[in-house]
């Protein structure tokens, strides 16, 4: 691999950059609702953990587009926000107790903070390291791995190592790791912003030239697909870890990490796949394995079949690639040369910010419903009430869409190669 002779040691230190930058977020992310619910007895704050994440999706790139781009460099942005986002994580926890107070909405506003501050740095993280190599194909492949590896790690040393999954120990450790990762984005390249001078434009920085893209009919069929699936897949990001906890897993981080495992696998077969089965059945698998995951969870709760449960983790590596990168890839494909990075944000803000925001609102009805108050071996004969209705909204958007959307594109093994190592981040 070639690196540039002013950057010593420069894929070391992107790797460590995108290996913390995940890190933060599996720290805490997988196990605040367990927490929520078992550790502090507050389970309406599951669906506010789980919402603020798509808000600040939405207002991220108009940050993103408006300022980052335009006024200091990327890696200064970087720092700044991780260690203001470090701060309000440690309040994170302060707010909870304050709720139980009877401060109400105290959490939400603390949490959005920390969320604004973080869903910026996915896409600058990505922006600091392709402006800095000169291979995106061979190279960013590499280094985006060690986001993976950074969510698996924080994943085992919070479940299996610490066993703190209803504690506040992952807050901390995230908040911890947010002020390592701050001090040390002062020390990655020199990343100017691209766009000093230029006016700003906050139609471009929503992807809102995009919207032409909408009247071919199949680009339509898929974003809204993208869309609707998204209120039905939040239901797994929201629940699963509790869902987990009460079947007796024991650590629902310990145990869903085994879910990004399978999902470096997945991404390394995805261009061979691509090339043979093309975008349509590409998407169908990746819906239809979200719709048999939950159908997996839902059989599997009163007597916690414990391999059913497993393999439905393991899943994510479908579930995730073959829907959300087989999507970025299609986007770039479709989209004109000069609306590429837009047509990638607006894809964002429909899957991450308001499919997600939807989903998390929804999903937080439907447990208040089905499992309130029941926690353990009582929820369990609670649980299947709650998996079926994702199953069922995610098979009806996947025969819908198998019905209607027509486009056949299989681009070739290198073309897509080279797509997904310049695909935007979403969640794990």
């Amino acid at each position: 691999m070639t690196r540039k002779p002013d950057a010593p040691l420069l894929l070391p230190r992107l790797s460590l950059m995108m290996f913390l930058e995940f890190f933060i977020w599996g720290a805490w992310f997988v196990t605040i609702g367990v927490y929520l619910r078992q550790g502090v007895d507050f389970s309406a704050g599951i669906g506010t953990a789980y919402s603020v994440g798509p808000i600040a999706a939405i207002i991220a790139p108009v940050f993103l587009g408006l300022l980052a781009d335009r006024f200091l460099p990327t890696q200064v942005v970087l720092g700044i926000l991780h260690l203001i986002g470090g701060g309000i994580m440690l309040m994170v926890p302060w707010s909870i107790q304050q709720e139980l107070g009877g401060r109400e909405g105290l959490f939400f506003w603390v949490l959005l903070g920390y969320m604004l501050c973080y869903m910026p740095t996915l896409g600058l993280t990505n922006t600091l390291a392709m402006r800095n190599i000169e291979d995106s194909e061979k190279q960013f492949p590499v280094i985006r791995v060690f986001g993976t590896i950074g969510w698996i790690a924080a994943g085992f040393l919070v479940g299996t190592i610490l066993k703190a999954d209803a504690t506040a120990l992952p807050l901390q450790i995230a908040a911890g790791s947010s002020f390592v990762l701050g001090v040390f984005s002062f020390f990655l390249p020199n990343t100017p912003p691209v766009s000093r001078g230029k006016k700003p434009s906050l139609v471009q920085a929503l992807g809102l030239e995009s919207l032409g893209m909408l009247k071919d009919l199949n680009f339509l069929v898929f974003a809204l697909a993208s869309l609707l699936i998204c209120i039905p897949l939040q239901a797994y990001y929201a629940y699963a870890a509790t869902f987990i906890t009460d079947a007796g897993f024991g650590s629902a981080a310990g145990t869903m990490f085994w879910g990004q495992i399978s999902e470096i696998f997945f991404m390394l077969i995805i261009p061979l796949l691509f090339a043979r089965l093309g975008v349509k059945w590409m998407l169908a698998i990746g819906m239809a394995c979200w719709v048999l995951r939950y159908a997996l969870f839902a059989v599997a709760a009163p007597d916690s079949v414990k391999w059913m449960i497993f393999t439905g983790i393991l899943l994510h590596g479908i579930c995730y690639d073959f829907f959300f990168v087989t999507g970025q890839i299609y986007t770039d494909k479709k989209a004109p040369e000069a609306i590429r990075g837009q047509a990638q944000g607006f894809l964002v803000v429909l899957t991450q910010g308001i499919g997600m925001y939807l989903g998390a609102k929804l999903n937080d009805v439907f447990f208040t419903q089905k499992l309130a108050g029941a926690t353990g071996a009582d929820a369990l004969a609670k649980w299947p009430a709650f998996w079926w209705i994702p199953a069922m909204m995610a098979g009806g958007i996947l025969l819908v869409f198998l019905a209607v959307f027509r486009d056949r594109m299989k681009p070739s093994v290198d073309e897509t190669l080279e797509e997904a190592a310049q695909t935007p981040e979403v969640i794990q």
